[in-house]
């Protein structure tokens, strides 16, 4: 309790600072026109197999001295990074080519802050400033009610009733999609509540019994009562939680859409700026969600600083929380030293930003965690964790998978 306090506090101090001596400074969500994602043709491909396994790391990733030595993408390049597969819940599969409309092609822009300090491969270092948010009124509360559990075991974050924005390599290595993923669930934050459990099917009982149901009927219902309780305690979503401690309500997932710019089916390796998938939910849900943004630059971070919550696997069923600054950044990545360990990736990275011509200030998702990974600066192997920053081209294409035209993904 003393460090949810502690975290409470630093993080209304922190905004309170933004409120006032940095109120001058441009923290601001910018409506611009974005570019056009358009849905050209979709083919049906041959079923995945779903054998691969999850892979967080890559085996080389350009940084960002070497992103600089890169020519700008063509047009052609793009379109073809952001054409996408979908997976639907029967096994069978898609891929959509998309036509970009109205972008303009701009040399690739990197910045660099001087200085940052360099680790060694821990996802972890030194103190661990990570908070476990174990208070059900932030729990069960925005911001932190948006985080979700992918089955596969990463994170993700609701971005619509029924959406979900979460990292590709959680459901695809690159090559094929991974094991677990074609009955892919999403758990969704919930208390329990007292008197659940056998008081609440016993009154079911009671009820069957009061209304004239048979023995046949009871038997039929205690048979299929018990199977179920077998495959609940078999995946593990049957586990009994401490009463106030939080579970999952479990939904499947209906399709997946994944970038062909990280899906590159062995056909060359999986692009890091191309990592994140949009889960489509089977059933929808009734919690707030967050909205997504564009990705600014560190300049107009206030204090440089990103916020993400997952569940990390060293903190069992825990969702964790945690804020930290920006090391460095390229235009699709954010380079960054936030304590995190697996289970967290797939977690939407957001800021909190004055809305224009308002008062408000708005929590917008502007990158999705991918996790650590070993890049590339001055030709020598270094250590980050790593965030996909959301451009504004991949905010159209997000757009589109949310309502499956680009009518409302004009401005972002």
């Amino acid at each position: 309790m003393a460090n949810m306090l502690f975290c409470w506090i630093f993080f209304t101090l922190g905004w309170t600072l933004i409120d006032g001596s940095e109120m001058e400074q441009d923290f601001v969500w910018h409506l611009r026109k974005i570019p056009r994602v358009v849905s050209e043709r979709t083919f049906h491909l041959t079923s995945p197999t779903f054998e691969a396994d999850a892979k967080m790391v890559l085996n080389r990733v350009c940084g960002i001295e070497c992103q600089k030595e890169l020519p700008p993408p063509s047009l052609s390049d793009l379109e073809d990074s952001l054409s996408y597969e979908t997976v639907f819940e029967n096994g069978t599969r898609t891929l959509t080519r998309v036509k970009v409309r109205d972008v303009v092609l701009e040399p690739t822009q990197n910045v660099s802050m001087k200085g940052a300090s360099v680790r060694r491969k821990r996802q972890v270092y030194g103190t661990d400033s990570r908070f476990s948010i174990l208070d059900k009124k932030f729990l069960t509360n925005f911001p932190f009610n948006t985080a979700v559990k992918l089955s596969t075991g990463c994170s993700g974050i609701l971005i619509s009733p029924s959406h979900v924005l979460t990292a590709a390599h959680c459901v695809h290595d690159g090559k094929d999609y991974i094991k677990g993923s074609k009955k892919l669930r999403v758990g969704l934050l919930k208390m329990r509540n007292k008197g659940s459990g056998k008081k609440r099917r016993g009154s079911k009982r009671s009820r069957r019994e009061a209304n004239g149901g048979d023995q046949r009927e009871d038997t039929t219902d205690n048979l299929e009562r018990a199977k179920a309780g077998r495959r609940r305690k078999e995946s593990g979503r049957g586990r009994r939680v401490p009463e106030g401690r939080p579970s999952f309500q479990w939904t499947r997932v209906k399709n997946t859409h994944i970038p062909k710019g990280w899906a590159r089916g062995g056909k060359g390796d999986a692009a890091l700026d191309y990592d994140y998938a949009l889960l489509e939910l089977k059933r929808a849900h009734k919690k707030k969600y967050m909205e997504l943004g564009i990705s600014p630059t560190i300049k107009k971070l206030p204090g440089g600083m990103i916020h993400f919550s997952g569940f990390d696997h060293d903190r069992a069923d825990q969702l964790v929380y945690r804020f930290c600054s920006v090391s460095d950044e390229s235009s699709d990545l954010l380079y960054q030293y936030c304590d995190a360990e697996s289970g967290s990736t797939g977690s939407g990275v957001y800021l909190r930003l004055k809305e224009p011509d308002k008062k408000n200030w708005k929590r917008k998702i502007i990158a999705v965690y991918s996790g650590h990974q070993w890049v590339d600066v001055h030709g020598v192997q270094k250590d980050y964790n790593v965030a996909v920053r959301i451009t504004p081209l991949k905010y159209a294409q997000i757009c589109l998978w949310i309502h499956g035209n680009n009518a409302n993904c004009t401005y972002g």
